[in-house]
């Protein structure tokens, strides 16, 4: 089952999202760049956001 995004915001070239998984709130950083492959998962809204503002991209 895929999940489902909610609350999507971009910070620069990132965007940050929560979804439901396994009965739990989580929140994901990817990078949306060509040829950058970051992305993470996190369990607090804020850690996500600040990995998305300190992020570089390396492509």
């Amino acid at each position: 089952m895929n999940p489902r995004f909610r609350n999507v915001r971009r910070f620069g070239p990132v965007q940050v999202a929560s979804f439901l998984a396994r009965g739990r709130n989580r929140h994901l950083a990817a990078c949306t760049a060509p040829r950058c492959d970051f992305s993470a998962e996190y369990d607090s809204r804020t850690a996500a956001e600040l990995a998305a503002r300190t992020h570089r991209c390396k492509a």
